[in-house]
């Protein structure tokens, strides 16, 4: 009998088309309900409550209940770290869907990553702050120096509140459009949010889209030194 952890299972549920344009729709980070995830996987209520029940035994997803509704969400953001890597090995290997879409530039520019920024954007800030050694290390670990520190506490975050929590401070996540690293962990959720307080950046309704403000092009080009076309 073979031992150790078992990758087949998880698979599997990932695997199923409906569940797998499920656990897409929850990449963008918000908690929606099973309805929502019905009309996202193109299945019935009734069959659209027997995967996410699969789902949520197989520890990929958990549920809140609030009112009359029970909202689902990743179980955290190591879920969405495999499920970023799988859609780039599909990239990669050309297992791609059929229509693209008008969105897709859009999407390949910025968009969220569960609760962080991707794309062409948030690997361009990455680069940036790597290049002027804020931070410092490869691949998933990553390391924030003193300059780094100094940096982001003049952006108005709280090092020491994102230090205290479970998750890593910083982490690289591989971008599946760019197929390099873009910043996630904790410090990586807060400057997306801080981007959003700032009036930098917005999300689309209904779409993982990120959306730069004229005022947000102008702050990325003099803050992080990340020149984007409007």
């Amino acid at each position: 009998m073979k031992v150790g952890p078992d990758i087949a299972t998880l698979a599997a549920l990932m695997g199923d088309p409906a569940r797998a344009n499920m656990l897409a729709a929850l990449c963008a980070g918000q908690a929606l309900t099973a309805g929502e995830l019905a009309r996202e996987a193109g299945v019935t209520a009734q069959t659209a409550s027997s995967h996410l029940g699969k789902l949520s035994a197989g520890g990929l997803i958990a549920g809140r209940k609030q009112g009359r509704h029970v909202y689902y969400a990743l179980a955290g953001p190591d879920v969405a770290g495999v499920l970023e890597a799988l859609t780039g090995l599909a990239e990669r290997t050309g297992h791609t869907r059929l229509r693209t879409g008008p969105r897709e530039p859009a999407l390949r520019r910025a968009r969220v990553c569960y609760d962080h920024l991707a794309g062409d954007m948030g690997v361009a800030i990455l680069d940036s702050l790597t290049a002027r050694s804020m931070i410092v290390g490869s691949g998933e670990t990553l390391v924030l120096s003193a300059a780094g520190e100094t940096f982001i506490t003049a952006l108005g975050l709280d090092l020491g509140a994102l230090s205290a929590q479970r998750r890593p401070l910083c982490k690289g996540c591989l971008d599946w459009s760019v197929r390099r690293s873009h910043l996630a962990g904790a410090l990586g959720a807060a400057l997306l949010q801080r981007f959003y307080a700032l009036g930098w950046a917005r999300r689309e309704s209904g779409t993982r889209i990120v959306s730069l403000s004229a005022r947000g092009l102008e702050a990325f080009r003099e803050i992080f030194g990340v020149a984007v076309e409007a």
